[in-house]
Formats: structure tokens, C-alpha cells, sequence
């Protein structure tokens, strides 16, 4: 890239940054209410644009419904012939327009005032068609396209955009639409990977290298050898995980005394543990900030699984 052609992205970004900055300013109570009406529909939320507003709408209908937000998009074009057929009465429309005088949205927003679907518009024109028949309103500040002869729809489509990105997060947290849900959506690939929970990887029962408080090293190093995870888990007499001894305290506290020891001299105290339904990329990231290979997976402090770095790996969670 030149430095005439790096000067033009940084100012097209410095544009769009000013345009989201003042979408942030001028965002009050009509994203409120909004969220609110959105929220309480048993139907889905509609989403229509044309052009390059279509393109955006597209987006967010997707990022809604997988994020717990019934969503779809219905191009305006279409809808005129038959399309508004996919629209119920329990429903609710948002529609997408800069100017909000987008001559495709009229038959639309007809049939939502008809049929009283709530109509929710994004628009920069407040006193636009759209802006006046919508029931709820959010305008976008009239912003600097970051195009130099101010027509190409740039800072305009960003600011939809994240927008649209607002509006559904702001509904996956009221709707408490957690990890888990998230994962019912988002079965395949590395994202998929990252949410399968810890509890359906873990290795448990038998194969859990455990021993008691008051166990000999020489004894305690069998253990953790058949096991084969590179790790011993230590149990206090009441069950719980009161420690854990890895390679790295085996090299530590390497003497000739070590086979001699108790498993409570050699450990390390207060292990970091996890939850069952904890997701698998959550894991390997305590791992990887931690610095540690395996973590125990725990039930009320008493040790039920153990997941390794390893066996996030090998479901592509990394």
C-alpha cells in the first residue's frame, strides 16, 4: 500500500469512527422503547432495505436470529409481489431507508399501518415517509460519507450496521440468551468447538488421576504414571480437590528425598479448577492465560473431570 493510499483508509476510518461516535451521542429513548417492543413480539422481527440498506438489513436479520432474536429478511421489492405473505400480525417490522423516502418500502409500510404490525424505522429522515408513519423512530445523524464525492453509502452503512449490531445484543441480554443457547445455533467450525461444554470433553470416573492426602510420592508417582495426564489431582479426606502436583512441582522439588515425601509436600495448594458447564473456549483460554496443560473439572470442590489442553485441540476449539 502507498502512503497516498494508506492516508485515504485512514481518513475513510477516521470518518466512519466520527459517524459512529456521534450515532452513540444521539441514541435516547426511541432505541429504548425499540428494544422493548421488539422484545415482546411472539413473531419474528422483519427486516427490509433496498440497495445497499438491503445489504446491511441482510446482516442484522442473520446476527438476530442467532443470537436468540427470531429473525428474517424480506426484501421490499419482493414483498410487493407476494412476499408480504411471510409477514404476520405477530411480527414486527424494521425497516431500513437513509433517506427514509426509499419508494420500494411504500407497499410495506402500508401493510404494516393496515394490519397494525409495529413498524420500527432507521433512518436519518425523521420527517421522511418512513420517519413519520413509523411507530418507533430511531434517526441516524446525517454524518460525512467517508466517499469524497459524498455518494457512495460508507459512514451511512456503517452506522446501520452497528446499529443493527445494538439492537440485537441489546435483545440477546434482555432475553438472558446465554452461551449455552448460543451454541444450539452455532454447532460447526471453531465457533462451534468453543461452545461445546466441558462436561461432554472431560475425562471422569476410573480414569481420574486422584490420591489421597498422607499418600508416599513413591506411591503417588504410580498413580499419576498409569493415568497418563501428566498431572495428580489431591484429595482431602471430606473429597475435595485440596491440591494438584504436575511435572513442573515434580522438577522442583527433585531430591533424593522426593520418593520419601508426602503428596502434600510436593503440591501445589488451592488448584485452579472449572465447572461442567463450562464452554470448551472459555477453558482454553484460563489455559493459556494460566500457562497450564490440564485443569480439573470440578462439582461443589470435589473433582468429577479433567480436561486437557490436548482434547480442546483435537475438537478445534484452538
Amino acid at each position: 500500500m502507498t502512503d497516498s493510499s494508506l492516508s485515504s483508509a485512514q481518513r475513510t476510518l477516521a470518518t466512519e469512527i466520527d459517524g459512529l461516535q456521534a450515532l452513540s451521542d444521539a441514541l435516547g429513548d426511541n432505541f429504548e422503547r425499540a428494544v422493548t417492543k421488539l422484545a415482546e413480539i411472539s413473531g419474528r422481527v422483519i427486516v427490509s432495505g433496498m440497495g445497499k440498506s438491503g445489504h446491511i438489513g441482510s446482516k442484522i436479520a442473520a446476527t438476530m436470529a442467532s443470537t436468540g432474536t427470531p429473525a428474517q429478511f424480506v426484501h421490499p421489492g419482493e414483498a410487493s409481489h407476494g412476499d408480504l405473505g411471510m409477514i404476520t400480525s405477530n411480527d414486527a417490522v424494521v425497516a431500513l431507508s437513509w433517506s427514509g423516502e426509499t419508494a420500494e418500502l411504500a407497499n410495506l409500510i402500508d401493510y404494516a399501518k393496515r394490519f397494525s404490525i409495529p413498524l420500527i424505522a432507521l433512518t436519518s429522515g425523521a420527517d421522511s415517509l418512513l420517519g413519520r408513519q413509523a411507530d418507533i423512530c430511531i434517526t441516524l445523524p446525517k454524518s460525512t460519507e467517508a466517499c469524497p464525492n459524498g455518494l457512495a453509502p460508507t459512514t451511512s452503512t456503517t452506522m446501520q450496521l452497528a446499529l443493527g449490531d445494538a439492537l440485537a445484543i441489546a435483545l440477546l441480554e434482555k432475553r438472558k440468551f446465554s452461551s449455552a443457547d448460543f451454541k444450539n445455533f452455532h454447532p460447526g467450525g471453531k465457533l462451534g468447538a468453543g461452545l461445546v461444554l466441558v462436561d461432554d470433553v472431560m475425562h471422569s470416573g476410573a480414569a481420574l488421576p486422584l490420591a489421597p492426602v498422607g499418600t508416599r510420592m513413591d506411591e503417588a508417582l504410580i498413580v499419576m504414571t498409569e493415568k497418563g495426564f501428566g498431572c495428580l489431582g489431591i484429595q482431602a479426606p471430606d473429597d475435595k480437590l485440596t491440591g494438584i502436583i504436575s511435572d513442573g512441582d515434580l522438577r522442583r522439588h527433585m531430591s533424593a528425598e522426593l520418593l520419601a515425601q508426602n503428596v502434600e509436600d510436593i503440591m501445589t495448594s488451592t488448584p485452579v479448577t472449572i465447572s461442567p458447564d463450562l464452554v470448551s473456549g472459555e477453558a482454553l483460554q484460563i489455559m493459556n492465560d494460566r500457562n497450564i496443560q490440564c485443569l480439573f473439572v470440578c462439582k461443589n470442590d470435589t473433582p468429577i473431570g479433567l480436561v486437557r489442553i490436548l482434547d480442546l485441540l483435537k475438537i478445534g476449539v484452538a
